[in-house]
């Protein structure tokens, strides 16, 4: 008896440092690599290409051996990211379509239409759908009408009508693949970015419900939430503890490939609330409570908003 204790505790405190040390949920971990099979030789649509995860998850794939549709509003940008690439297909039939998300239904079906006609008609086999609003921080009342509107026209609007008007290309073709760029602020509340969380709840309610609906006809969707993640020019002083956008794409691809339908990159505190949330949401909400304010006053002084000292930190008496 005492050596299936002992048993279990080595296991116990193995999974316990697993899950300190984690950079994902331990499904996509379990994964390993890539699978290159699915991704080689097919047709991948990536929106916001330009710069950021977008641009690394082009170079990324193109080395993978995908035949690559690179989007953004910016011509010369993707053009500069497109003469960067290498692989089976790239730079050479690396194809630029430009692309605003907020131009309007006609617009984005002609976009849709031009993309499957590349490569011979091949049609899309992965959209990514990677653009989004960039969140400018502050209070759930202080958002204005215009940061509302333009970041939900981005973030949800935008990825909805485009995946309108490309899945009957694919249930034709009785095959397809959604990869949506959501967040962890799609998962818990995100006291200080009030409006971006929504539009992810957004994201991740519609997507969830349309593999429901089409799962059976060869549509799948693989929802992706990032928690915190290197930019390429990280604020000074900063002790926040981010992900590498290198390492955040190469989950990204392992989640695709392998048909996740949701996958977590994060480092811990934030990896734990998601948990937290997911399975013992009274106990998430009230953490999320607990911090929320302070949370708030955090990023308005461009502190760590994702320390784990905001559950012990008190206000000062006046």
């Amino acid at each position: 008896m005492m050596i299936l204790c002992l048993v279990f505790l080595v296991i116990f405190v193995f999974l316990f440092i697993k899950f300190l040390t984690a950079d994902g949920d331990f499904t996509l971990l379990s994964k390993g690599k890539v699978k290159r099979e699915e991704i080689e030789d097919k047709v991948i649509w990536i929106t916001g290409a330009s710069r950021g995860i977008g641009e690394i998850l082009a170079k990324q794939l193109a080395t993978l051996g995908a035949k690559l549709i690179i989007s953004a509003r910016n011509e010369a940008e993707l053009q500069h990211v497109k003469q960067q690439l290498t692989g089976k297909y790239a730079p050479r039939d690396v194809m630029v379509l430009p692309l605003d998300l907020t131009s309007g239904e006609e617009s984005l079906r002609l976009a849709v239409e031009k993309a499957e006609s590349f490569f011979d008609a091949a049609g899309v086999d992965y959209m990514i759908h990677n653009a989004a609003y960039e969140r400018p921080k502050s209070t759930a009342l202080d958002v204005t009408e215009e940061t509302l509107k333009a970041m939900l026209n981005v973030n949800v609007v935008g990825p909805i009508s485009m995946t309108r008007m490309l899945v009957p290309y694919m249930l034709k073709r009785g095959r397809g693949h959604l990869v949506v760029m959501s967040s962890a602020a799609g998962k818990t509340p995100a006291p200080g970015q009030a409006v971006y969380s929504a539009s992810k709840f957004a994201v991740n309610g519609y997507f969830h419900s349309l593999r429901s609906e089409l799962c059976r006809k060869g549509i799948k969707v693989t929802v992706v939430c990032p928690g915190p993640v290197e930019t390429p020019n990280p604020r000074t002083g900063s002790t926040e503890r981010r992900i590498s956008s290198e390492r955040c794409v190469e989950l990204i691809i392992v989640a695709a490939s392998h048909g996740i339908k949701e996958a977590w990159i994060s480092y811990q505190p934030v990896l734990a609330v998601m948990y937290l949330m997911q399975y013992m949401p009274s106990v998430g909400y009230w953490l999320m409570d607990k911090i929320g304010e302070k949370r708030v006053e955090v990023g308005a002084q461009k502190g760590n908003t994702y320390s784990i000292n905001l559950l012990f930190d008190k206000k000062k008496e006046s």
